[in-house]
């Protein structure tokens, strides 16, 4: 989205590339959400839904900023 644009690259060279370090930040702490809610979505058993897909950020986070997606 922003490959050809000067002043974006710019920013990124004075400021870092904050949607990057967002993007990881968010992650980082879906991940770790998922981790401390495995033993009460296991003590629940089928209450919860189960319709939302069980890998971690595979929801409309990743897809929300632009850029590469660091593996």
């Amino acid at each position: 989205m922003f490959q050809d644009s000067p002043i974006y690259d710019r920013l990124v060279a004075e400021r870092g590339d904050i949607p990057l370090q967002v993007r990881r930040e968010a992650e980082r702490v879906t991940r770790e959400l998922e981790f401390v809610m495995r033993p009460f979505q296991s003590a629940l058993g089928s209450g919860l839904p189960t319709d939302r897909p069980a890998a971690p950020g595979a929801g409309w986070q990743r897809a929300a900023l632009p850029g590469p997606r660091p593996y």
